[in-house]
């Protein structure tokens, strides 16, 4: 329960302060900067975990012991990416970006629940669903982080030109690349770090454990 209280204040802290970062301005670029405030949003939280995890054995621990299905359930919310899309159809953001973020964040969040029902029913394929969806989840993040960049008013910004009404660099789109994408980086992390501890466990059973798993 500690750590879940911990855990529950740094990510209010952490949505807090992009929030007022957004608010200020701070991840907005000028067209001769690169976008350094957003990359390093995006890429320091799951650096930061990755060395919590690796050097705190209760961190590790608790993280080992997170219900794996309710890890996998989150992900339908990713349809909320979809909203890209209609942004795109308002001419309010490039379609080189929006495409692959819009229908890659949908595509993931309409097969949680389907990678959920294969876990309650122990499926035989259930760990293989679950690898493939987070690997997915993953690899759509890299796309959207890559072409948000590509098509960024910044000096970064290979492909601009196309409609920009829309700016990842200011709220309220600001606290997806700052707060959304490191956050379920993170939780994709969590998800697939579980799924090698349960190998691990139990190569060659298909059933999920009861219980947390141990750090």
């Amino acid at each position: 329960m500690r750590s879940a209280t911990i855990a529950a204040i740094v990510l209010a802290v952490w949505f807090l302060g992009v929030l007022a970062a957004g608010a200020a301005g701070a991840f907005h670029s000028a067209p001769s900067n690169p976008p350094l405030a957003v990359l390093v949003a995006v890429a320091g939280p799951p650096l930061l975990f990755a060395l919590a995890y690796r050097a705190s054995r209760p961190f590790r621990h608790f993280v080992l012991g997170i219900d794996l299905r309710l890890l996998t359930a989150i992900q339908s919310w990713r349809v909320l990416g979809g909203m890209f899309l209609v942004l795109y159809a308002f001419d309010l953001l490039p379609g080189l970006f929006a495409w692959p973020a819009g229908a890659g964040d949908l595509a993931v969040g309409l097969a949680a629940p389907f990678v959920v029902l294969a876990m309650l029913r122990e499926a035989p394929t259930w760990r293989r669903q679950v690898a493939w969806l987070n690997i997915a989840g993953l690899v759509d993040f890299v796309g959207a982080v890559g072409t948000g960049v590509l098509t960024s008013d910044t000096s970064l910004g290979l492909a601009a030109g196309g409609a920009t009404g829309a700016s990842l660099g200011l709220l309220p789109l600001s606290l997806v690349p700052t707060f959304a994408v490191p956050l379920w980086i993170v939780f994709h992390a969590i998800s697939l770090l579980q799924l090698h501890r349960l190998r691990a466990w139990a190569p060659g059973r298909a059933a999920m454990p009861s219980g947390a798993a141990s750090g």
